[in-house]
C-alpha cells in the first residue's frame, strides 16, 4: 500500500513546524526521513499515525484520505513506534506485544491460536522470547524498544511508521532490526539519525531542514558532501561500502581548543 504526504503543513502555537511537505512512499518501499534536531521529522510522522492533525495538506494511504478512516480501520492499516512510546504500567513483554492485536479483535475477545502463534513468532524474530514473562518496566531501553516494535508488527499493518527505532539498540540489534524491515515487504516511513544506517536500509531518503523538504532521492543522490555540510554543518567524505556499494559517510572530529 502506498503512503503519500501531500502538501503537509503543521503549525503549533503560532510556529510553523512543517511546511508544505510532499513525500511519497511506494508500496513495499522503505523511505527514511533525516535532518537536524528540530527539523520537523517527528512532527511529520505524528500526522501519519494521527497523534497530530495537520494544519493543511493530506495524508493518503492507498486511495484513502487517512483522516476519513475510522480509528479502528486506521490502526489496521498503519502501525507506529513513536519516539516517546513509553509503557507506564508493568505489563509483561508478552502482554504488551499482544496489545498489537487490539484493532483486529472485538471487545474483550481472547487471542485465538493464530494470534498467539503470531505473537510468539514475532517475539522470536526480535530476540524477545526469553523475556516474555518479564515486566516491561524492568527492561533496558533497547529491550523495551524491541518490545514496542514487536507490538507494532503483530498489528499486521500495511504501513509501518517508526521514529528513531534504533535508539538505545546495540549494533547487533540495529542491524537485525533494519534487516527485518528490508525483508518485511511493508511500506515503511522511518526517522533515522544515523545517515549510514539510512543509506544501508532505505530505498529513498528525504532530508528536512527547518520544516521543509530540501532533498529527496536515492541515498546516492541525497547523501553528498555538499548536502551534509549545508544541512548538518558537518564535513564528511563519502565512500562506497566495500560489500554493498551503499554510500557511507566518514567524519573527522574537529580539534578543540584546550580547556
Amino acid at each position: 500500500m502506498e503512503l503519500a504526504l501531500d502538501g503537509l503543513s503543521v503549525t503549533i502555537d503560532g510556529k510553523l513546524l512543517v511546511r508544505d511537505l510532499s513525500l511519497a512512499v511506494g508500496d513495499g518501499q522503505i523511505v527514511g526521513l533525516v535532518g537536524p534536531n528540530g527539523s520537523g521529522k517527528s512532527t511529520a510522522l505524528k500526522c501519519v499515525y494521527r497523534a497530530l492533525r495537520p494544519s493543511s495538506g493530506v495524508v493518503r494511504v492507498g486511495d484513502d484520505d487517512l483522516s476519513r478512516l475510522t480509528p479502528r480501520r486506521s490502526a489496521q492499516v498503519v502501525a507506529a513506534m513513536a519516539q516517546d512510546g513509553a509503557v507506564d504500567l508493568d505489563f509483561t513483554v508478552a502482554e504488551v506485544v499482544a496489545l498489537g492485536r487490539a484493532p483486529h479483535l472485538r471487545g474483550n475477545q481472547a487471542l485465538g491460536a493464530r494470534e498467539r502463534d503470531l505473537c510468539a513468532r514475532t517475539m522470536a524474530r526480535l530476540d524477545l522470547t526469553r523475556l516474555a514473562d518479564r515486566g516491561v518496566l524492568t527492561l533496558s531501553g533497547g529491550e523495551r524498544q524491541r518490545v514496542l516494535l514487536a507490538r507494532a508488527l503483530v498489528q499486521e499493518p500495511r504501513i509501518l511508521v517508526l521514529d528513531e527505532p534504533t535508539n538505545h539498540l546495540d549494533v547487533r540489534h540495529q542491524i537485525e532490526l533494519l534487516s527485518l524491515l528490508k525483508g518485511s515487504g511493508l511500506t515503511v516511513l522511518v526517522v533515522l539519525h544515523d545517515l549510514n544506517l539510512a543509506a544501508a536500509a532505505c530505498d529513498r531518503i528525504g532530508v528536512l531542514s527547518q520544516g521543509a523538504l530540501v532533498a529527496a532521492g536515492t541515498p546516492e543522490e541525497v547523501l553528498t558532501t555538499g548536502l551534509v555540510d549545508e544541512v548538518f554543518g558537518v564535513k564528511a567524505s563519502v565512500i562506497s561500502h566495500p560489500l554493498t556499494g551503499d554510500p557511507q559517510l566518514l567524519y573527522a572530529l574537529s580539534p578543540s581548543p584546550p580547556l
